[in-house]
């Protein structure tokens, strides 16, 4: 099996046995989150990372991590992308070293992502068997939140360009087909929640235990959030959720311990260090 028969066969699977069938999928963080069970982060990275996953082979945990971006696309791809990792689990260092070839990992990776994000059969049912106009490149971008080469290339497995359309428009971009056909503001609302950092939600969870335990600070879920810690204490606040009240434990003096004290070895001559005693 080719890698990209292997990738679209694995979508596939994902979405039927998550009960996805062919629609858009929304929010890639919580999907991947709630379906692995692995963390999830959006972060400030390099110019030029996108994402990474990273194993922890001793106790078997997953984390993945992609970049703070204005291209809302791009970083659902890249989401797509890595999950196929922890799926086939690729956990190898081995990129194939002197060669131009991407490793068949990578590239059943991408295959993945592309079926994953926008199906062919989703495709049919949004544009049906007519030929699509640009227009309808443009529903598909917004509809399943891809580029317009995935969904060019989407659109042409589907059997609704040709080869040539699908070469020009791969070359578009995802700001011009949102200004040409009036969604600019949604693809704004897009950019801000894609260039905005998020903590994994397991992680986060934890913390707020600890915070209502009294055993977090407040600085540390701010520093989790990337945000002020006036600001953290305020929407905890105004959700009803505040440290817990700790009684401090007080003791008898009956409960103290006996203590002996032997003042044998002192010098008895206060009196001569000028103690009025």
């Amino acid at each position: 099996m080719t890698a990209e028969a292997e990738g679209r066969a694995a979508a596939h699977t994902f979405r039927r046995d998550h009960h996805l069938g062919t629609q858009p999928l929304g929010d890639l963080v919580a999907l991947i989150e709630q379906s692995t069970g692995n963390d999830v982060a959006v972060l400030d990275v390099g110019p030029d990372e996108h994402g990474l996953t990273v194993r922890d082979r001793e106790r078997g945990a997953v984390f993945i991590a992609v970049a703070r971006t204005r291209h809302p696309m791009r970083q659902r791809s890249t989401l797509a992308h890595e999950l196929a990792h922890v799926l086939f689990e690729d956990w190898t260092d081995d990129l194939s070293p002197g060669t131009d070839r991407r490793p068949n990992f990578e590239i059943r990776a991408d295959a993945f992502a592309r079926h994953l994000l926008v199906p062919v059969q989703g495709v049919k049912e949004v544009v049906g068997m007519r030929p699509a106009s640009l227009g309808e490149l443009s529903r598909v971008v917004q509809l399943f939140g891809v580029s317009p080469a995935i969904a060019a290339i989407a659109l042409h497995e589907a059997g609704c360009i040709d080869e040539a359309t699908k070469a020009a428009w791969k070359s578009m971009t995802t700001p011009q087909l949102a200004a040409r056909f009036g969604w600019a503001d949604h693809y704004g609302l897009l950019q801000t929640q894609s260039d905005t950092r998020r903590a994994p939600q397991k992680l986060l969870t934890r913390a707020i235990d600890g915070y209502l335990e009294n055993v977090v600070s407040a600085q540390t879920l701010a520093t989790l959030r990337g945000v002020a810690v006036d600001e953290v204490v305020r929407g905890l606040t105004a959700e009803g959720l505040t440290p817990r009240g700790r009684e401090p434990e007080w003791a008898s003096p009956d409960d103290l311990p006996a203590v002996a004290v032997d003042f044998s070895d002192w010098d008895d001559d206060a009196n001569d260090e000028g103690w009025d005693g």
